[in-house]
């Protein structure tokens, strides 16, 4: 006899786990299918290990400009095994952290590889493969959460020796003398970051005629003046032909914007061109669920074209963030349970890049606005206007916001500098609760501090600013 469930779950991840507990906190009985740990990739290779690696990075460059400070540090240097074994600790604890809150919420986690065997008006069916056993599921509504992957070079697979992914990436076994970094987006520069303010020589190579390429053109152009004062190369506009592996090293094939191609050769490389969708052998094709490219199509509560599958998350498609994916799993649930939540808003979500400095937009950019037809409003303010960056000693950096010159309307905000990651959840909000320039202006912000920014940015869109 099969176990029923009024929900089953294939995958634990951001998505997974947060629709679990929210669908037992609406009175459903659920169960959550893993393969691996509890807290996905963002929780255990992914989010959470990679800020605690940055973090670790930030405060050995601090350390190292601690005269700029008034203070003396001498002999600085790092242990690279106890900066892992760090990372690994933190995603640990979060780890464990999730097992308490499935016995918590009474969800009934199945260890194991889940496909799923039937969907309908009479249930849906999932085998869960346990080695030489296998448990069969029940229940009428399954939610795919079953992530992504990192995506090979087709002429290079990742090795964990010379050419890593992200996963390899974050546990070295030795530290790179000279790293290639493929790929330029929120990844390839964090990793790119963390390895340059440890000391590795890092070049970032970029298909693209700008880094960040999903970020305002303002915001790549400060990052890539940033990013190369520190000592990285960038080539954009730049492709890869080849990358051989060696006892030693690893020799790339680089094809410049000019078109010649040139050898040089790394000590390491981590590939960081995207993602692909962990959506084959799960039983999908057979059922009839759609995709495109790979990705699972759905509506804007997380339901896919078959009866009872709903699908949230990086298998659904971009943006391929975990805060999408736990607010996807939260409005899927809510529909299931016969609630009326809001259809998923895509412009609305923020996204970051936790690197030395950050970057944090919501909404359009400038290019983006005006591709649209909007007359456009635009205001940008310096930390070096703001009183609390000057005294961080952190004076790098921008707010920048766009808004619709006609209504008002907030179309995006683009931030770059130190803590902007925490900043933007203020335009996040401003953009859900469809606030206008009136009401930010009249807003009071606290000083001093970073967020003042935020306020100086909307006055100098309408020519206002009181500090720069």
């Amino acid at each position: 006899m099969a176990d029923t469930f009024d929900l089953v779950i294939l995958g634990s991840g951001p998505g997974g786990y947060v629709a679990a507990i929210r669908a037992s906190q609406l009175g459903l009985k659920v169960a959550i299918v893993e393969r691996e740990r509890l807290g996905g990739i963002c929780l255990n290779w992914g989010c959470i290990p990679t800020k605690a690696l940055l973090r670790t990075s930030e405060i050995y460059h601090y350390m190292q400009n601690a005269e700029s400070y008034g203070l003396k540090a001498d002999n600085v240097g790092f242990d690279l095994a106890k900066v892992v074994d760090r990372s690994r600790k933190v995603a640990g604890q979060l780890n464990a952290g999730v097992k308490g809150l499935m016995k918590k919420n009474k969800v009934t986690v199945v260890e194991g590889v889940g496909t799923v065997t039937g969907a309908g008006k009479n249930g849906g069916k999932l085998s869960v493969k346990q080695g030489d056993k296998t448990v069969e599921l029940e229940a009428k509504n399954i939610i795919v959460a079953t992530g992504a992957r990192a995506r090979d070079l087709p002429f290079a697979k990742a090795d964990g020796e010379r050419i890593w992914t992200y996963r390899h990436a974050m546990v070295p076994t030795e530290m790179p003398t000279k790293l290639l970094v493929i790929g330029s987006g929120a990844i390839g520069v964090e990793f790119a970051s963390f390895y340059n303010d440890m000391g590795a020589d890092v070049t970032i190579v970029e298909m693209l005629p700008r880094i960040l390429p999903v970020e305002d053109e303002e915001v790549s152009a400060f990052m890539d003046k940033a990013l190369s004062k520190q000592g990285i190369k960038l080539l954009t506009q730049t492709g890869l032909e080849g990358l051989t592996p060696s006892a030693n090293g690893v020799t790339a094939k680089i094809k410049m914007k000019d078109g010649k191609v040139s050898e040089e050769t790394f000590s390491h490389a981590i590939i960081a061109i995207g993602i692909v969708p962990n959506t084959e052998n799960i039983g999908l094709e057979a059922l009839g669920v759609e995709t495109d490219r790979g990705h699972i199509k759905t509506d804007g509560y997380g339901r896919t074209n078959v009866d009872g599958i709903w699908a949230i998350g990086d298998v659904t498609g971009a943006p391929w963030l975990a805060h999408k994916a736990s607010h996807e799993g939260i409005i899927a649930v809510e529909k299931i349970a016969g609630g009326s939540p809001h259809q998923m808003d895509k412009a609305n979500i923020p996204g970051c890049t936790y690197s030395r400095p950050q970057v944090a937009s919501v909404g359009m950019t400038e290019a983006k606005a005006k591709e649209a037809g909007y007359e456009l409003k635009v205001g940008k303010f310096p930390f070096i206007g703001n009183g609390k960056a000057i005294a961080l000693g952190e004076a790098e950096g921008f707010v920048k916001t766009v808004f619709d010159a006609k209504t008002g309307e907030l179309l995006g905000a683009h931030m770059v500098g130190a803590e902007v990651t925490e900043l933007i959840q203020g335009y996040v909000v401003a953009r859900q609760l469809e606030t206008t320039e009136a009401e930010l202006m009249e807003t009071v912000f606290a000083h001093p501090t970073l967020s003042e920014m935020m306020h100086e940015s909307v006055l100098a869109a309408y020519g206002r600013a009181i500090h720069y």
